[in-house]
């Protein structure tokens, strides 16, 4: 393929950014600086380079973490070295809300302003930064060259930082929260709660940034212990962790420390990986059939039967993925055992592998988590230095790796599909199903895909064997679960409890309901999910229970909202929420969650074409044909919040 690449040129600090992730180049023809005599008879390239596609993301990363942003010089270099078409290169770039290719400052704050946070003074908070600093950064708007509106502001420029609303950031328990970035050689990013104007705004000023507002937070340092409960103003480390009876999955958060082999495997880590080889990789899978353990991330499929239709496959390259993209609104679960137990999640990697025949594994994590990725790889590489990875792990001829991903800010690559094209160097779009991921998925090889909390669970129920862990929970919704708990409650944080308990004792769990003390409505399974009411406390949370009353566990999201919410804003920004992440591939999806949100800012701004009951059987008709027809589970659901919001709240414009 004769490629046409532009006439930009990178600086210095551009290439030195894209070689120090991708290797110095071999030749001029994948974008050395000097034409050898050699290059002028040897053409380089081919399908070695095209085996390289896959680094297009994270070369990109490394281009934007150095100078804040994705010149067009800066982009032909990258395309250069991965002989990618800029075409193609282009609608990578362009697909992810993290990566910028306008101009921006070194200095970005994007600040949440999604359901939790909204319930708990975001809007308000990004009112403030509108109107004493500048317009909010987003696609099109050039700073330095666009006139922001009207008001008491000050212009954006590289002396001072810049800011801009994002989806959750997952740092629901100490809303509103924002993600600090800072790029040069040493990039800054930090994950800061209890977010105020007057910290937002010395952050992005002008002039150096005060270190008080990135304290106790989120340090790059992997050596710092986890902390174990709030402290001061800043978001804390890991949230309040708590539970009813025993704790199986966060036993260790807030005990171990994270950044410490020694410290897991003296409370227990690496005896369950022991016990794998003894039992074998069909005993390991029999015993998570036994245990009737299901996927945590919503989909609820038996965890054992996917490993054991991998196990089954003839072909032997076969990949593992921790799918740690929890972009869900509500939901920070991932977070706290990232964070806090890193190493029980490359454990569990290397238990799958052994059961599965894998000898790769990806951990796909959130682009808002950088202290998580940090940690995981820490721990990946600890655990490689101590031969508990590698070419021979512990000894059993056995090879197995792991590699970090991070994913750039899209809600869609927690889709498992999606996550494919994504760590393959392809904008995040779901594939067509079948050929399923335990056939075909990662570099169409068999792939498993779990969650962070269904990995987890995979070290308790091998460690104390299958029927133990059945007997926790409901025959049909066995073990326990985690919850997010967060908005108008006196302790928001993560809450460990048997399947079959009430949503009523997990809001006490959590302090009861804050705020005015009333409550008026709880958000379930996130912004994918749907809303119950006071009444509804006495629901136990279970698969069969939830779906009786057509709301789901999802992933595992409970926002409590107190009486004076304005819900028809919630409900509007999850509807704008769906809109914004739709990949946009399917014409269900695409068209169905613009009309959603079009339909419902004229119903309730009072303005509806036609009657409201009118509007109200629009919504009913996108809803259907977005759950009929869209490719995967974004459009599918994109209603579901939405229709439970009519029905069960009496959603209308007055």
């Amino acid at each position: 393929m004769d490629l046409k690449f532009l006439d930009a040129e990178p600086t210095a600090e551009e290439r030195a950014a894209v070689d120090a992730r991708l290797g110095p180049p071999d030749s001029a023809w994948d974008g050395a600086a000097e034409r050898s005599a050699r290059d002028l008879h040897v053409a380089i390239g081919g399908k070695k380079q095209r085996d390289r596609r896959h680094l297009l993301l994270p070369a990109l990363q490394a281009l934007q973490g150095r100078v804040g942003w994705i010149s067009e010089g800066g982009f032909n270099y990258v395309c250069k070295r991965l002989t990618v078409p800029p075409a193609e290169a282009w609608g990578v770039a362009t697909f992810y809300m993290m990566l910028s290719t306008m101009p921006r400052p070194r200095r970005v704050l994007h600040v949440c302003d999604d359901i939790a946070c909204r319930a708990r003074g975001a809007s308000d908070l990004c009112d403030v930064l509108r109107r004493e600093h500048s317009p909010a950064l987003h696609h099109g708007f050039v700073p330095g060259r666009d006139d922001p509106p009207q008001g008491t502001k000050v212009e954006i420029s590289q002396a001072h930082g810049a800011w801009t609303t994002a989806p959750c950031l997952g740092m629901c328990d100490v809303a509103p929260a924002a993600l600090y970035v800072d790029a040069g050689a040493e990039p800054v990013e930090r994950s800061l709660g209890g977010m105020t104007a007057d910290r937002a705004l010395r952050l992005i000023g002008g002039g150096a940034v005060p270190r008080d507002t990135l304290e106790n937070i989120e340090r790059a340092d992997p050596g710092k212990a986890a902390a174990s409960a709030n402290q001061a103003d800043d978001a804390p480390l890991m949230p309040f962790v708590g539970g009813l009876g025993e704790l199986r999955l966060l036993k260790r958060v807030g005990v171990v420390d994270p950044a410490s082999l020694e410290s897991y495997r003296m409370h227990g880590g690496y005896k369950a990986l022991e016990k794998a080889f003894a039992l074998g990789p069909e005993g390991v899978i029999r015993e998570l059939n036994e245990a009737r353990l299901v996927g945590r991330g919503g989909a609820a499929f038996p965890t054992g039967r996917k490993w054991d239709m991998v196990r089954a496959q003839p072909e032997k390259t076969r990949y593992i993925i921790c799918n740690a993209d929890e972009s869900e609104p509500g939901t920070f679960k991932d977070r706290v055992i990232l964070t806090a137990d890193p190493f029980a999640i490359v454990e569990a990697l290397t238990i799958g592998a052994y059961a599965t025949g894998a000898r790769k594994g990806y951990v796909y994590i959130r682009g808002e988590y950088p202290l998580g990725a940090t940690r995981i790889q820490y721990a990946i590489d600890e655990a490689r230095r101590a031969g508990l990875l590698g070419s021979d792990v512990m000894g059993r001829n056995f090879s197995f790796d792991i590699e970090v991903r991070r994913g750039a800010g899209a809600y869609i690559c927690g889709e498992e599909t999606a996550l494919f094209e994504s760590i393959e160097g392809k904008r995040g779009e779901p594939r067509n199903k079948p050929p399923f991921p335990t056939e075909k998925g990662l570099f169409g090889k068999p792939t498993i895909v779990n969650n962070v909390e269904t990995l987890a669970n995979v070290l308790p129920i091998v460690l104390n064997g299958g029927a133990a862990a059945a007997k926790i929970g409901t025959p049909k919704s066995t073990g326990t679960r985690l919850f997010c708990v967060s908005g108008h409650v006196g302790r928001p944080g993560v809450y460990e409890i048997p399947m079959g308990a009430t949503l009523g004792e997990l809001i006490e769990l959590a302090g009861g309901v804050a705020g005015s003390g009333k409550l008026q409505a709880a958000l379930l399974g996130g912004a994918a999910g749907g809303f119950v009411q006071a009444a509804d406390m006495n629901l136990r949370l279970t698969h069969e229970d939830t779906a009786a009353v057509g709301a789901t566990l999802g992933s595992g999201v409970v926002v409590a909202f107190d009486d004076t919410v304005d819900m028809k804003d919630i409900v509007l920004r999850i509807a704008r929420f769906f809109r914004d992440e739709s990949c946009g591939q399917c014409v269900p999806c695409r068209v169905g969650t613009m009309r959603q949100y079009e339909a419902l800012s004229r119903m309730l701004g009072r303005e509806p074409l036609g009657s409201t009951d009118q509007e109200l059987g629009l919504l009913h008709e996108l809803g259907t044909a977005m759950r009929d027809g869209s490719i995967c589970g974004l459009g599918q659901t994109a209603y579901s919040a939405v229709e439970s919001a009519i029905k069960r709240l009496g959603l209308s414009p007055t």
